[in-house]
């Protein structure tokens, strides 16, 4: 029988240490091959999430853009320029899908769990919020395009104030998303009340024309219609600050009770 001798042999016992580790290193070794084929390297997502945040803050951008050219051809009563923002929307609506579709690609290859799982649910939630706020300026402009002949009605009311201060917010709270800045979120919501307060003058006031005289009723009815889509921004702004608010911390806020 060979007895061990490695505790009366020091080479021998430094030869076997040596096994030992050579043997542990190949194990963690595998270990580590077998985990980075199951999760692939952090680099990947971290590319595809900065091109969902590039991609949504462009879409942004075309949005506020759509809002603004809106109102500028209803002051301008200029028809061209309020189609040219209906074709726009076109692009929009790519955007949307094309950053949906890298969300998903993002979550079935990278499976991304806690913060960058809940980073690509909220920005495909924006995506879908600013999709419909270009629906939103496109429909606007297709009231615009009917107004642009006519002369305007008490120039508009307050309709143009408040395009002018949807299209701030939206800038407004795209900056928050980037930052993820909660409270800057929080103060853009806030100021939905404001358009809220617009939307309910230029209402009231627009009625009042329509019913003192009946020339006035195609025209005011065009108004309503446009300052309807306006406010419908502002509630989408307020959601796009609760994903804010549900990106930085997990809870789901409603900032529009």
């Amino acid at each position: 029988m060979t007895q061990d001798r490695s505790h009366d042999d020091p080479a021998a016992a430094s030869g076997q240490a040596s096994r030992i580790v050579a043997e542990a290193l190949t194990i963690a070794a595998n270990a580590a091959a077998q985990m980075n084929e199951a999760h692939p390297p952090r680099a990947g997502l971290d590319q595809e999430m900065r091109e969902v945040k590039d991609g949504i803050l462009r879409m942004g951008s075309l949005v506020e853009e759509a809002i603004r050219a809106a109102m500028a051809a209803l002051v301008a009563h200029d028809a061209a320029a309020a189609l040219a923002v209906i074709v726009a929307d076109t692009r929009i609506n790519e955007m949307q899908r094309d950053i949906s579709g890298m969300i998903t690609r993002a979550i079935a290859t990278q499976s991304p769990v806690a913060r960058d799982l809940r980073f690509l649910l909220s920005l495909d939630h924006v995506g879908y919020e600013l999709e419909r706020m270009g629906d939103h300026a496109a429909s606007v402009a297709k009231q615009v395009r009917k107004l642009a002949p006519e002369p305007p009605l008490k120039k508009y009311v307050d309709l143009p104030a408040m395009g002018d201060l949807a299209a701030t917010l939206v800038g407004a709270i795209l900056r928050a998303l980037v930052d993820v800045d909660v409270d800057a979120a929080r103060s853009v919501a806030s100021r939905d009340d404001d358009i809220d307060l617009l939307y309910h003058r230029t209402f009231d006031e627009v009625v009042a024309l329509m019913r003192a005289d009946p020339d006035n009723v195609e025209r005011g009815t065009r108004i309503l219609f446009a300052a309807h889509y306006i406010e419908r921004i502002g509630d989408r702004v307020t959601n796009i600050a609760e994903d804010v608010v549900f990106l930085a911390s997990g809870e789901i806020e409603d900032l529009n009770p």
